[in-house]
């Protein structure tokens, strides 16, 4: 799936802007500040229905309007059916998303009709932030793929607040209720980690491979998956711990714990990694992310957002991603950087269609 057209108003620092996109590589080159990844954030809500820096809506208009609106026209990789996506918000309204011209009931239903796979400089927070980061990465590509999981995430993360707000209460809290929340968080949770513990072993195979090239076999890397769930019956960890969960005020255990492990040279990618080992373990995690939703999408082939993704990389890091990305098997990518050089030495590497779009306060010039 490509987007052809994109309208934007009132979004951050762009007033107004009406964009066709070539099917294949957009470039976007200008200064920091400017609005390059602003636009690819708009791209981005449109897929997830949200900024990929907030889930606040409202921080997303421009400072001195009254509404925003973005619509996007894609066309699928059949090449002749159509997709209109919209959403609109006004000031101190809920934002109102279509598909079409018909509202969504649910949002969680659009999630995976485009499928998306972003690489910024934010993704340092997968190595250095905490496990939420990290879950995250694995509920990203997941959602996409199979529209149950976003329900049963939700169902959990239901039972999870309404047994924390049982143990933090001052008097005993009844013990049935919190069994029956501790039930659903198990019954769920359990379907959670399966999905997840299938997507992780699949992955790593990808993901080593995208590594070993990109690096030139330089380093050895790993990635293990930690769950609660591998000790056994979710429900008898979580019970075991109601205990402990009461003298602290929230629940200990369950997949809201699991975690990431991300190694080089077996030791903590987060400790001994370099900068450019780092942005080359992200990027070879959100390259394999990639290749692993297009064969999960039977035939859909993601957008894929590149931005700023150079930065800290030798050349020879820099020239194997540009020849990763510049093969058939990726589809329509969006490209930003301050360096024209980068972009130029992308465009030399094949004869695919393209566009360079200067980027100046948030007004887009085609070159």
């Amino acid at each position: 799936m490509y987007l052809k057209e994109l309208s934007i108003l009132n979004y951050k620092n762009i007033a107004d802007a009406q964009l066709t996109f070539s099917n294949k590589i957009n470039c976007f080159v200008g200064y920091n500040g400017e609005g390059k990844t602003n636009l690819l954030d708009a791209v981005y809500f449109l897929s997830f229905c949200h900024s990929m820096f907030s889930n606040i809506d409202s921080q997303m208009m421009k400072h001195d309007a009254d509404f925003f609106m973005l619509k996007g026209h894609y066309i699928h990789d059949d090449g002749g059916t159509t997709e209109e996506i919209c959403v609109g918000m006004k000031r101190g309204n809920k934002k109102q998303f279509k598909r079409n011209q018909k509202t969504y009931k649910k949002l969680s239903k659009h999630i995976g009709l485009i499928p998306l796979i972003i690489v910024s400089p934010d993704d340092a927070t997968l190595v250095s932030g905490g496990g939420e980061e990290r879950r995250k990465f694995l509920d990203v590509v997941i959602s996409q793929y199979d529209n149950t999981y976003i329900e049963l995430l939700n169902r959990y993360n239901k039972a999870l607040q309404q047994r924390n707000v049982l143990l933090k209460m001052e008097e005993e809290p009844d013990m049935a209720l919190i069994s029956l929340w501790e039930e659903e968080m198990a019954y769920n949770g359990e379907k959670i980690y399966n999905m997840r513990n299938d997507f992780i072993q699949h992955f790593i195979p990808v993901f080593n491979d995208i590594y070993r090239t990109i690096s030139g076999n330089n380093e050895e890397v790993s990635l293990r998956y930690i769950s609660h769930c591998q000790r056994g019956s979710l429900l008898n960890v979580i019970q075991c711990a109601r205990h402990k969960d009461r003298a602290v005020g929230y629940s200990l255990h369950g997949i809201h714990r699991d975690d990431l492990e991300m190694l080089i040279d077996g030791y903590p990618m987060k400790r001994e990694g370099s900068q450019g080992q780092t942005k080359t373990y992200i990027t070879s995690l959100k390259l394999a992310q990639f290749d692993f939703l297009r064969q999960a999408m039977n035939g859909t082939t993601p957008i894929l957002l590149l931005d700023d993704i150079f930065d800290k990389l030798d050349a020879l890091r820099v020239e194997k991603i540009v020849n990763m990305v510049s093969s058939d098997q990726f589809g329509q990518i969006f490209i930003t950087d301050t360096n024209r050089s980068h972009l130029d030495s992308i465009l030399s590497h094949g004869d695919s269609d393209y566009k360079i779009f200067n980027v100046s306060n948030g007004v887009f010039s085609l070159q």
